[in-house]
């Protein structure tokens, strides 16, 4: 009996291993690629239990199936540990361009913790903060930072979809639209940081797949995609971000997908994960908030802040410009 539950367990892994590798964008294919670390874990611990039951044959092949299963999960991780060198070098003292601080915070929009991201507001003093999730309640609950935050867009929705700008730096051709999905907004514009330095923005919170939301990961992959296609249609010459809760871990096909065709930079890779969902589970967490940036900047810091009540955590990111 406990033999056949093994075998169950151990195939399983397996299967959902491959499960991604199939041409499918339903939600039970492409879910698979966020618990990748968790996966590595089980394998592990499969793999090592297998050991102790040799030499029954059926074992010895689940083994080879969980260590080559675990070798290609190690392959899309293992570039958001410190094993890898770093693809975006951090700040010295001798990088003196104007240094940018943003605040990207998913705050679940039933929750009713402002105090908690004010707090972080407060403390942290971004120049600017995007909030994801946010409707009306929250656009009046974070009315006291609008003296700090004299430059503002807003599409609050009742639907997990609304969006919040504030920033610190006047807004130039900022519009917020629904590129794919009606009433799933994302906001693209330029941050005007001083009379020399503009900053092209995007940023997005595409819908998931999943059996609640959409069954298909196709509206996700194409916004994400179809943001790639107008940076990479940019000039050389525009510093450009993308940031926010993108619905999808740092290392799905979609997203390298997305970094190959913009060009973008990942200033996690070489440095760590920076988990920001799921925040109410230690075991069930992986990279969903994200801040791409171009070859322009160099990173000042990036850190995960402590919880707002929210699903996600906060991530506070702060860049500078190359001289």
């Amino acid at each position: 009996m406990l033999h056949t539950a093994l075998y169950v367990v151990f195939f399983g892994l397996i299967l959902i291993t491959i499960l991604p590798l199939f041409p499918s964008n339903h939600w039970f294919f492409r879910g698979w690629e966020f618990p990748r670390v968790q996966i590595s874990v089980l394998c592990v611990v499969s793999a090592a239990t297998c050991l102790f039951l040799f030499p029954d044959p059926l074992f010895i092949v689940l083994f080879i199936g969980l260590v080559l299963s675990l070798f290609y999960h190690l392959v899309w991780i293992v570039p958001y540990t410190g094993l890898m060198d770093i693809e975006v070098r951090s700040s010295n003292q001798h990088d003196k361009g104007p240094r940018l601080k943003i605040l990207t915070s998913n705050v679940l929009m039933p929750n009713k913790s402002a105090d908690k991201l004010l707090a972080h507001i407060h403390t942290h003093k971004p120049d600017v903060v995007v909030t994801l999730e946010s409707n009306q309640w929250w656009q009046e609950a974070l009315e006291e930072i609008h003296d700090d935050y004299p430059y503002r867009k807003f599409r609050p929705l009742e639907n997990l979809y609304g969006m919040h700008l504030y920033s610190r730096y006047p807004l130039e051709d900022f519009e917020v639209v629904d590129l794919i999905e009606k009433d799933v907004p994302s906001m693209h514009g330029y941050l005007c940081l001083n009379e020399n330095y503009k900053v092209k923005c995007h940023f997005t919170h595409p819908a998931p797949p999943s059996p609640t939301e959409n069954v298909k990961s196709t509206p996700r992959d194409v916004e994400l995609l179809l943001i790639a296609k107008q940076v990479s249609e940019q000039s050389e010459d525009e510093p450009t971000i993308v940031a926010g809760d993108l619905n999808d871990v740092a290392w799905s096909p979609t997203t390298r997908q997305f970094r190959q065709k913009s060009g973008l930079l990942d200033p996690r890779i070489g440095r760590g994960m920076f988990n920001t969902f799921h925040a109410d589970y230690l075991f069930l967490r992986w990279p969903l908030d994200h801040v791409f940036i171009s070859h322009h900047f160099v990173l000042g810091n990036i850190q995960r802040l402590s919880s707002i009540d929210s699903d996600h955590f906060p991530l506070l990111t702060e860049i500078v410009l190359k001289n």
